[in-house]
């Protein structure tokens, strides 16, 4: 397992793992998977100021993930908003622990302090979101902070959304 900085050249695998949630889950609320270029354009915006981490085993990507900006204010500067998604062939294998272990180490040296992630988050599980991303991160020690209802519409019926927070360092 091999975990590192993402390059612009990684990108059509990583549009390939993130365009499966976008066409087949309500994982992700974009309707439309973003195109080459423009994922490209992401990699790099994100790398001018955080961490964009990938996982190779056996020489293939397996996942990725990112922080960006939580709210672009000055007083929220120790604060970022993180994402991670793992090819849908290689769950159950470490390498989302992995990954957010790299992120929230990265991050940490950044200075960073709250860390938050926005899920999609079911009002009952169906065939196009679990509660899996939720449990995932409640495992890694996130906590549900804030839940907004009805707020995302994919495939023909609403979810919600959930914020979860984890503190990675001291407020001093």
């Amino acid at each position: 397992m091999v975990l590192r900085t993402a390059e612009k050249e990684d990108a059509k695998r990583l549009l390939n793992i993130y365009s499966y949630y976008v066409e087949n889950t309500a994982i992700s609320f974009e309707y439309e998977p973003p195109s080459l270029d423009e994922f490209r354009e992401r990699i790099s915006n994100t790398l001018k100021k955080y961490p964009y981490i990938v996982l190779e085993d056996d020489g293939m990507i397996r996942g990725y993930a990112y922080a960006g900006v939580f709210k672009g204010r000055a007083a929220y500067g120790h604060c970022c908003e993180v994402t991670i998604y793992l090819d849908r062939d290689s769950k159950g294998k470490g390498y989302g622990r992995a990954l957010y272990t790299a992120l929230e180490e990265a991050l940490r040296k950044m200075g960073m302090i709250n860390l938050y992630a926005c899920i999609a988050y079911p009002v009952s599980e169906d065939e196009f979101l679990t509660k899996n991303s939720e449990q995932f991160h409640r495992h890694m020690g996130y906590t549900k902070v804030g839940e907004f209802h009805k707020c995302g519409y994919k495939f023909g019926r609403w979810y919600n959304m959930i914020w979860m927070e984890k503190v990675i360092g001291e407020h001093r």
